[in-house]
């Protein structure tokens, strides 16, 4: 059978928080079978616990955050899409702070603290979410409509288009498609940076957000051009980011998704409302695991095989 995953040693380092500023210390430790992902505020007393769920995010403003009673662990969804990508079903991550440090604003760092720890499969079926009909989420209207859809398929695969009327962004691809049957998420998607722009700063400063933000962690533009004094890491870099938070924004719904997602101008608040909508039909999708690797989605099989690290 397929089974799950955690891994085999505790791991830890310290960053920035994007939004917040604030230094934060992460851990990441192993976790039994069928615990899921689960964030620990460490810096209270007593600690606060919150698993991840579709329903347990509070917050969207440009980033994931769970909320719980008040408490707060944001921009979770870099680790969530590295997780995603890894294929860790089990995991402690706790935290000193109210955010997930940013690093160098991609999924990369997260993925080298995972592979470095050891990844350890688990005695336990691999749980999937496989999409049985479509379902959809739209809001605007016009040039500002954005929408996000999730359609049966036997894998993995994203589609996503962006619109941002930038020099810059325009000189790049303003579409991607991933299908996780034939890239590698740790080459092809993890080292997507965050994105962002000089004229927004002081709004986003105003609303508590972006405090920590700068070269070293997100491409950074002004009305022209990209600031930062490197290369992109893709030719899409843009839109790949886009698509490695909608692998972490999924993945919140607590299983790997077998669907192929598409969605236009998509952000973290259309996703949830996503999730929530394809809970809340419950002939929409079946729970499922795989005696075999034969019998699984090429996607999942060849995904988890490529980016297998011995512990």
């Amino acid at each position: 059978m397929l089974k799950q995953r955690t891994i085999k040693y505790l791991t830890r380092t310290v960053g920035i928080g994007l939004h917040s500023g604030y230094k934060v210390e992460l851990v990441l430790r192993p976790a039994a079978p069928n615990t899921g992902i689960v964030f620990h505020r460490t810096d209270l007393n007593p600690p606060v616990s919150i698993p991840v769920s579709a329903e347990a995010i509070g917050d969207t403003r440009m980033a994931s955050t769970l909320v719980k009673d008040g408490v707060r662990v944001s921009t979770i969804e870099h680790i969530m899409s590295a997780c995603a990508g890894l294929g860790i079903d089990n995991l402690h991550v706790d935290v000193s702070a109210e955010e997930i440090p940013i690093m160098d604003g991609s999924a990369s760092s997260f993925v080298f603290l995972l592979q470095q720890a050891g990844l350890e499969e688990q005695d336990v079926a691999k749980k999937y979410i496989r999409v049985k009909k479509p379902v959809e989420v739209r809001e605007g209207e016009g040039k500002e409509e954005k929408w996000a859809r999730l359609e049966p398929y036997n894998g993995f695969r994203l589609d996503f288009f962006i619109e941002f009327n930038h020099p810059a962004i325009d000189s790049t691809h303003q579409r991607a498609l991933v299908d996780m049957a034939e890239v590698s998420y740790v080459r092809d998607v993890s080292r997507a940076r965050t994105f962002g722009f000089v004229r927004d700063v002081e709004t986003l400063r105003g609303m508590g957000l972006a405090r920590g933000g700068s070269l070293e962690n997100a491409i950074v533009m002004d009305e022209y051009r990209i600031l930062n004094p490197h290369e992109l890491r893709y030719d899409d870099e843009f839109v790949r980011h886009k698509i490695l938070d909608a692998i972490g924004d999924l993945y919140i719904v607590g299983y790997p998704i077998l669907a192929s997602y598409t969605a236009h101008k998509s952000g973290h608040a259309l996703n949830n409302q996503l999730l929530r909508e394809l809970l809340l039909q419950p002939d929409a999708y079946e729970v499922v695991s795989f005696e075999t690797s034969d019998a699984a989605p090429n996607s999942w099989f060849s995904q988890s095989a490529r980016e297998w690290v011995p512990a």
